[in-house]
């Protein structure tokens, strides 16, 4: 059964559950419209997904007045980017400040507005399963509605967990869960008095304040600039800010765009992508020294390239996590700072006893990382006799600390160091060659002399394992380079991408769902609008000077009516996007398309899921599969509301 233009026109016009009032539109453009959309060989994709770049225009080119003081952010919190695309799409993209909601207390109005059919989950297969011959019993045995939440693990590769050998952990953000910004103020504060006590930074730097909330992964920090960017999976910038000030759209197209020299890959000295939460303190100690250089009177920073200054503010932050600040604070109040997680332990056993080898290979160095886990393992604070006996290791067949991701993944020079658990100390290995030197077994005989090691690189790993494919092993981690781009790009490793930030995703987009509906069917009305329009230009060329006439009123109508149309979309958009975040949107995607950030996770993390102990709540025996992925032609077959109309080759 097709829908046509004027159902399509109606039910738009009668929600209002989407919009602060309903779109109205003129009925005269749809009066002559096909009642189906036709599909042809020369018919052109839809709008936003044109494979040439039309002129790009600002919604806004100015930005907000703004104070001169280093301490501003509050005077911010607010502002928007420009966010544009297409110069007929330019408003759709833009961000808005206030968050809508949908629904009683900000719920969808409905489930099935994300679950399809609630109804017996037999009325929901009957049709394949009559049409493909299939008796399937255990059907009775399924709820009517499968119940989805940020606990599930998601897939984008096919992976089937008793082909698996080995599985490894990354320890900060994946393992050991931090309490924010209780965790982040740590190296915060530790960078802030470094920079003023050890570098000679404006005292007023001790001033600063730290909003974990002004971040989102996923961003670039372009240094030399002192801006931060989101992109697309094309590469195209499409927000800016300089420090915390929008950046119009005039003048990013300027930086970013126009010119006739290679376009950034983003990947050049200069730029820094935001792939680990760890990153959000150097972000907003960076923005803050930007506006300092910007808008105060300090010579010591004008001195300063910008690229200087976030060089300067990386060594402090990352000197925070390797001289002590840090782990002795998190050693005197633990609870302060982890987070407990109940299915930790389970989840380890629950692998070694399944036959597969579980590891931890982590870049934090063994007195961190010792007293980590003996918290997570105890779930208490410990005295020191029980952190000297870490029976936490009991959990795992190898343990590796200092691992200097990601060139553990790509360097095979780097010298495998035993660690003496009690009290930290390093012994010399002889690698590789000690390994075959022990004969059979020798794997097994290396590791029995002590399974804690420090550095050493891939090669060491696979053979302790006793691997002999990548895809034996899958790694777990939150690092979207360092865990997951690298080991699945150089290694073959299977990956599992740890997001802690996916169940604020769901949750918004599940109360957002309607909203998103409608503006897809707008964006199609406006494709389908478009479409007959152009077809009529065409017949203008050979209609007489009558029908010309008639064909251009029509043409001028839908023009005005793709106007209201893009008005209300425009609306939609910003409503939808700040739902996410007031000032960098839904993480995932950039306009209408992946984001940068989502493009990664969708092509290198076969799996993805919020917490790396919501493996731990499927069997060994897991079979993951992916969903189905449609490319825009066969998407818009796809749709009720489009017939196929090419004649059959014979």
């Amino acid at each position: 059964m097709t829908r046509t233009l004027f159902s399509l026109t109606a039910a738009l016009v009668g929600s209002s559950s989407a919009f602060t009032q309903s779109p109205s539109f003129s009925n005269a453009s749809f009066c002559n419209a096909p009642m189906t959309r036709t599909m042809q060989k020369n018919t052109l994709l839809p709008a936003g997904t044109d494979l040439t770049r039309r002129s790009f225009s600002s919604l806004s080119e100015s930005s907000s007045s703004r104070s001169s003081s280093p301490r501003h952010s509050m005077l911010f919190a607010k502002e928007m980017s420009t966010y544009d695309i297409d110069t007929d799409e330019n408003a759709e993209q833009s961000l808005a400040d206030n968050p809508i909601t949908n629904g009683a207390n900000g719920q969808p109005s409905s489930p099935q507005t994300v679950n399809g059919d609630a109804g017996n989950v037999a009325n929901r297969y009957s049709s394949v399963l009559e049409s493909m011959d299939l008796n399937i019993p255990s059907l009775k045995e399924l709820p009517s509605q499968r119940q989805i939440s940020s606990n599930d693990v998601f897939c984008n590769r096919e992976l089937r967990l008793d082909n698996i050998r080995a599985i490894g952990f990354d320890m900060d953000y994946t393992l050991a869960q931090y309490q924010q910004p209780n965790f982040d103020k740590l190296a915060f504060d530790g960078a802030k008095e470094k920079l003023v006590n050890s570098l000679g930074y404006p005292k007023e730097v001790l001033d600063f304040e730290y909003d974990h909330t002004y971040w989102v992964r996923g961003l670039i920090i372009d240094t030399a600039r002192g801006n931060f960017l989101k992109i697309d999976r094309h590469k195209y910038v499409r927000m800016a800010y300089h420090g915390f000030s929008p950046i119009s759209s005039n003048m990013r197209k300027q930086i970013y765009s126009k010119t006739f020299n290679k376009q950034p890959s983003f990947t050049e000295k200069g730029y820094v992508n935001m792939d680990t939460l760890f990153q959000h303190v150097d972000a907003h100690l960076f923005a803050l020294l930007v506006e300092m250089k910007d808008f105060g009177e300090h010579e010591f920073l004008d001195e300063r390239t910008y690229e200087e200054i976030y060089r300067q503010v990386r060594e402090c932050v990352d000197l925070c996590h390797r001289d002590g600040v840090i782990k002795d604070e998190v050693a005197r109040d633990p609870e302060k700072y982890l987070v407990l997680d109940d299915g930790l332990l389970p989840m380890l056993r629950q692998y070694r006893e399944n036959g597969i080898k579980v590891f931890l290979l982590t870049n934090s160095y063994w007195e961190y990382t010792s007293t980590a886990m003996n918290y997570l393992y105890h779930e208490k604070k410990v005295d020191e006799e029980t952190q000297k006996k870490n029976e936490w290791t009991e959990l795992f067949d190898l343990v590796v600390v200092g691992a200097c991701k990601p060139a553990y993944l790509k360097d095979p020079y780097l010298n495998l160091f035993r660690v003496e658990p009690e009290d930290g100390s390093l012994k010399n290995t002889d690698g590789l060659f000690e390994i075959e030197a022990l004969g059979e077994g020798g794997a097994e005989k290396f590791l029995e002399m002590g399974k804690c090691f420090q550095g050493g690189n891939w090669n060491h790993l696979q053979a302790m394992l006793e691997t002999t494919a990548g895809e034996e092993i899958i790694y777990v981690g939150d690092h979207l380079y360092a865990d997951v781009l690298r080991s699945k790009r150089a290694l073959g490793w299977r990956s599992c991408f740890i997001m802690p930030e996916l169940p604020e995703e769901m949750r918004i987009f599940n109360s957002q769902v309607d909203l998103r509906k409608s503006i897809m069917q707008l964006r199609s009305l406006r494709d389908e609008l478009g479409a007959y329009a152009d077809t009529m230009r065409l017949e203008m060329t050979k209609a007489s000077f009558s029908e010309s006439r008639a064909m251009e009123k029509k043409i001028e109508q839908i023009e005005e009516d793709d106007g209201k149309i893009k008005e209300k979309l425009s609306e939609a958009h910003r409503q939808y996007h700040s739902a996410f975040h007031p000032r960098w949107g839904q993480m995932f995607v950039a306009g209408y398309q992946d984001s940068r950030f989502g493009y990664f996770v969708k092509n290198y993390a076969c799996l993805y899921t919020s917490k790396a102990t919501n493996l731990g709540l499927a069997s060994a025996a897991r079979a993951f599969r992916t969903s189905g992925e449609l490319l825009p032609h066969d998407n818009m077959l796809s749709r009720p509301s489009t017939e196929f109309v090419d004649a059959e080759v014979e």
